[in-house]
């Protein structure tokens, strides 16, 4: 893979996280994992990207990198960054959003019936 996949979430859990965890880990995606908790720069990031702190958002990095590759489709200030696909990220997707969205970017071929 060319890319690499960037879950910015939180030291404490919520639902969404989980999902998003659960969902990498049954299709055995590599990620790397930052808290916005933990990492001011980082918080200041989601914030810029959805106008608020929601995790996990997911960016396609290229390697070595923390930030989409390419810059995420606009979103108007204000609005929910809920489950919608911005091309390099996605933020709280629900399990059909992120699976679309990982086979957008190959990192799954199919959607698994487990």
């Amino acid at each position: 893979m060319t890319k690499q996949l960037i879950m910015y979430s939180r030291s404490s859990g919520c639902p969404m996280m989980t999902l998003a965890k659960r969902v990498l880990e049954d299709y055995n995606i590599p990620y790397h994992e930052i808290f916005i908790d933990r990492d001011n720069i980082a918080r200041q990031r989601v914030e810029e990207w959805t106008g608020f702190l929601s995790v996990p958002t997911l960016v396609i990095a290229n390697p070595g990198e923390l930030t989409p590759y390419e810059p995420p489709a606009y979103l108007p200030k204000g609005d929910t960054p809920r489950g919608v696909n911005r091309g390099a990220m996605i933020t709280e997707p629900n399990i059909k959003e992120l699976t679309d969205w990982l086979i957008q970017h190959h990192l799954i071929t199919e959607i698994s019936e487990a």
